[in-house]
């Protein structure tokens, strides 16, 4: 798409915007809709968009396909180990409460935690779905 100079420019001009979105909703999503899910799909988008721009070589080098990979099983273990520390700590799989002294001080650090979890997982394996479809040959 090097011929499309206007769209490439737009893209450039996008992308972090939609990654500081991504963010918003993130981190937002315990006192609005939204949440991990949301951010990760909005995350792997910004990503798919910049793919479909600038290549798909590109977006490897920016994310490789390890890393992705690495970061999926680590949202998920982020979020196995908010369950487990609270679990330990006296209360149930996934009582925040317990995480902290303050009740609702341990519910918002476990959402957060949690819900970030499940963003990067959401976002990685998102992403890794489309290296696979994108990088295909033609048979």
């Amino acid at each position: 798409m090097n011929q499309y100079v206007v769209l490439r420019i737009v893209t450039k001009l996008m992308i972090p915007v939609i990654l500081l979105y991504g963010l918003y909703i993130q981190f937002h999503g315990e006192y609005s809709p939204g949440g991990g899910f949301q951010a990760g799909i909005i995350f792997a988008a910004g990503f798919v968009i910049y793919s479909l721009i600038y290549g798909l070589d590109k977006a490897q080098d920016a994310v490789p396909p390890e890393a992705a990979h690495v970061l999926a099983a680590f949202g998920v273990l982020l979020y196995i180990g908010f369950g487990l520390a609270s679990f330990f700590l006296g209360g149930n799989f996934l009582e925040y409460k317990v995480l902290l002294p303050d009740d609702h001080a341990g519910e918002t650090f476990g959402i957060i935690g949690i819900e970030l979890g499940v963003g990067i997982t959401v976002a990685t394996v998102a992403l890794s779905l489309f290296y696979s479809f994108a990088g295909r040959e033609r048979d």
